[in-house]
């Protein structure tokens, strides 16, 4: 079965890489890129960082056809195998190793110092993550070698539910026959009782009859009124009527008579 770690993957391409000899280190002190022949490269082809697991992988290939000229396995960076020179930004010292387990020390360089930055920053990003990976699975595994915490019964033991014995439930308001809740009187306060009848008794009494019989008593109560006197009679008096009861009016007389009174 196939694991993560059989899968390669690519890093980084640079198309344009220079290869030189260089001699063994004279002292401690660093590598230096002006004690090469920087003129005259050993080998010119394309650089190609690809990750294998947590190793990086720097191939030397061939630009045209893409044969493998060289490769150096890289377990940390920085580390001994690519060292950076004290004198210059876009050289490295990179020991290469072949299939027998055989290395040797090579010097590579960049033309463009763009080129160089993303080489060293491709191969820190790869072993940070690497790092990052490592605290992870180391975490994991103190955890699971930890003491693990017990909460299982032991035996003999019990354990006790109040079941129940939830809050008081709100006694529920009486309610009239139509289902109705009576709201309670104002505190303090009294209900007015309804106004009787007997509060009407100052009021005028009725007559029990329609407007007209109003006007009728007004016309009985003038019924020893005096009579209009005759237009045509000479008396400035006029006739009364007799004070008993009244008579009624007599048809007038005709023209010619020689009495002034009113006949009955």
């Amino acid at each position: 079965m196939a694991t993560e770690a059989e899968y390669e993957s690519i890093l980084i391409v640079k198309p344009d890489v220079n290869v030189y000899r260089i001699p063994p280190r004279a002292s401690n002190r660093g590598h230096r890129a002006a004690d090469w022949k920087l003129d005259a490269p050993d080998w010119s082809g394309r650089l190609r960082i690809t990750a294998k697991g947590k190793v990086a992988f720097i191939k030397l290939e061939d630009k045209v056809s893409g044969e493998l000229f060289a490769q150096a396995p890289i377990n940390e960076y920085p580390g001994i195998a690519l060292e950076t020179v004290s004198d210059s930004s876009r050289y490295f010292v990179l020991r290469i190793q072949d299939d027998n387990g055989r290395s040797a020390f090579i010097g590579v360089g960049f033309g463009d110092r763009g080129d160089a930055f993303d080489f060293n920053v491709a191969l820190q990003d790869h072993f940070k993550w690497v790092k990052t990976e490592d605290e992870i699975s180391k975490n994991a595994h103190t955890a699971d070698t930890g003491p693990k915490l017990d909460l299982g019964f032991k035996e003999g033991q019990t354990i006790t539910l109040n079941i129940g014995q939830g809050k008081k439930r709100d006694k529920p308001r009486p309610q009239s026959a139509g289902g109705f809740g009576l709201l309670p009187p104002p505190p303090g306060g009294k209900i007015a009782p309804p106004p009787s009848s007997s509060s009407n008794d100052n009021a005028p009494p009725s007559t029990g009859g329609s407007p007209t019989d109003c006007l009728l008593d007004l016309d009985s109560s003038n019924s020893n009124t005096v009579a209009q006197s005759n237009p045509s009679s000479s008396d400035l008096w006029g006739d009364f009527s007799t004070p008993a009861t009244a008579v009624p009016q007599s048809a007038p007389e005709p023209q010619g008579s020689s009495t002034s009174w009113v006949q009955f």
